[in-house]
């Protein structure tokens, strides 16, 4: 969400918006203001102490972290003509401040308890804080940003959202980070055979992500007479030698129980601007989740000109384009999965024409674009409109 937050920002203020940007002080010699680019503020509240919190122990703080943005508007004379917050904590955080400005406040969830908590098994469900507060932010909202339909289907029809209220506006990615580079070039750097069969995943680990489906998907594919493909796994942790460490570990050892962890290439996490030479290298990029509101790996990878398979659920549902940019298939079908990768990695015509259409099916994606319907959403807001706050183009328009 990081990436999100930033690039809307910097956007926003390309378009004459500028922007502050409030988060918790992690760390007790974190400055209290950066710049990560030219309009936009960065500021580091101090609420609680100093350090990383578990984000169960947040709530409690957030009266502190509205005071506190009080303080620095105060100090610095602005006053904010509308408050965004991202994620149910910063939602109630924006409630409580917007009485120091009378301002209006959008929220975006970017995943919702009852979302999650619908696709996660029983050990990984959302606390009933979270979901509770949720449910009232939908009310005390003065406009709510879907990520996909889906999504803003989710908040009216399941949990009460008013329709008027919800715009749909996705995430974007930025199409001069994200674009093609030569396989060959980005091959050779990463130590990978020209000729080798590669599909890639890139993400955190999380029971919400699939992984287990691709390992499963995997040791279907090691059976076929075709050359078994490397799995390229960009995410999570290694420890000092290298290998997978935490929950990346258990991702291994699924791996060699089923007689593939020769299959998988751990990377570790890597940087954003590393981020397209690795999408390059691969053949496919796959996107096996159960749930994502947007899917920017999905984006990213069509954008630098890599046909991706994923889980048809979700934005995966309106970002890929169906046996054009990608495949989708049933979420937690190992086989489906394994059918769909083994057609993109054997059929030379078949990945040539997706990766053809990869890109073009994304550029309505820029972030110029979002942050320009983000602002329509402002200024409506700023203007006192309460109804009608969607841009007239959305970027996912009402139906698609």
């Amino acid at each position: 969400m990081n990436v999100y937050i930033r690039e809307l920002a910097c956007n926003l203020a390309r378009l004459g918006l500028p922007v502050d940007v409030f988060t918790r002080r992690t760390s007790p010699d974190q400055p209290e203001v950066t710049s990560p680019c030219e309009g936009v503020n960065v500021v580091a509240i101090t609420a609680g102490p100093p350090a990383p919190l578990a984000k169960n122990d947040l709530f409690p703080l957030l009266p502190e972290f509205a005071t506190e943005m009080a303080l620095y508007s105060l100090r610095e004379g602005v006053r904010y003509d509308a408050l965004h917050a991202h994620y149910w904590l910063s939602g109630w955080a924006a409630h409580l401040a917007r009485r120091y400005w009378d301002t209006p406040f959008v929220q975006m969830f970017h995943t919702t308890a009852h979302m999650k908590n619908a696709v996660a098994g029983a050990d990984h469900q959302e606390t009933d804080l979270r979901a509770n507060t949720e449910r009232r932010l939908l009310a005390l909202a003065d406009s709510l940003i879907a990520a996909n339909p889906d999504e803003r289907a989710d908040l009216v029809w399941r949990m009460g959202a008013a329709n008027d209220k919800v715009c749909t506006i996705p995430p974007g990615v930025d199409l001069d980070l994200f674009r093609p580079h030569d396989k060959a070039a980005c091959r050779n750097r990463l130590g990978l055979a020209p000729a080798e069969p590669v599909v890639l995943f890139c993400g955190r680990v999380d029971p919400i992500k699939g992984i287990e489906t691709l390992v499963e998907a995997t040791a279907l594919l090691a059976h076929d007479d075709a050359p078994a493909p490397t799995v390229l796994f960009v995410g999570g942790a290694l420890d000092a030698t290298g290998e997978p460490a935490g929950p990346l570990a258990e991702v291994a050892r699924q791996a060699a129980s089923l007689g593939v962890r020769d299959r998988f290439r751990f990377v570790g996490s890597q940087p954003q601007d590393d981020l397209p030479r690795f999408y390059s290298a691969a053949d496919v990029v796959v996107v096996p989740s159960r749930y994502e509101s947007f899917g920017l790996v999905a984006v990213e990878a069509m954008a630098c000109g890599v046909p991706v398979v994923a889980s048809r659920v979700g934005g995966l549902k309106f970002t890929v384009e169906e046996d054009t940019s990608g495949l989708l298939v049933s979420w937690g079908d190992a086989a489906a999965l394994a059918d769909a990768l083994r057609r993109v990695l054997t059929d030379d015509a078949l990945r040539a024409e997706l990766s053809a259409a990869a890109r073009p099916s994304v550029e309505r994606f820029s972030w110029p674009s979002v942050a320009a319907s983000v602002r329509h959403v402002y200024q409506r807001l700023a203007n006192g409109h309460r109804r009608d706050l969607c841009h007239e183009e959305e970027i996912f328009r009402e139906g698609a």
